[in-house]
């Protein structure tokens, strides 16, 4: 496959592993646009994300409105960091077509920290508000089981991040 000169970025770990921040940090080093998956559901979809089914259902929709835009960014030669759960080998492989697609190589950011550790952040997000969501324990334990740490099989460039300040 030749590669165009885009950088593509993607982030996978548990809910509150640091996701968000290194997507901003990244998109800040890398001068790219970043697009928050959090933020667009928010925006179009908060008065019907109420389950996981929900989340699934409008996340489909949102991938399909913005796919084909994340391909003519990167084709055009824009540094793109999608803020994106890859956290199963279904989104990644969307991501990764997205990639094949504008023709450009993807790094798969994953943050490699403990489901405790994302815990006990995640109790301090919802305390403080600070993010477009709250999630309770059992909400975060329904997401963490679905959670795949990524292979060498799926073809991403990773890099491995066992720590992320918040």
């Amino acid at each position: 496959m030749s590669m165009h000169s885009s950088n593509f970025h993607l982030v996978c770990g548990y809910a509150a592993s640091g996701k968000s921040t290194l997507a901003r940090q990244l998109a800040q080093e890398q001068g790219a646009i970043l697009l928050s998956e959090d933020r667009w559901l928010s925006a179009l979809f908060a008065d019907e994300l109420h389950t996981l089914a929900d989340y699934v259902r409008c996340t489909a929709r949102l991938r399909n409105a913005l796919g084909p835009h994340v391909v003519a960014l990167l084709q055009n030669g824009q540094a793109v960091v999608m803020d994106f759960a890859a956290n199963t080998v279904e989104t990644r492989a969307w991501l990764r077509g997205l990639a094949r697609q504008a023709d450009v190589s993807a790094v798969l950011h994953f943050l490699d920290v403990s489901q405790e550790a994302c815990w006990q952040r995640l109790v301090k997000r919802n305390q403080d508000g600070s993010h477009e969501f709250q999630l309770s324990r059992q909400q975060f334990d329904k997401l963490a089981a679905h959670f795949e740490p990524p292979s060498e099989a799926e073809g991403f460039t990773v890099t491995r991040h066992s720590t992320m300040k918040k």
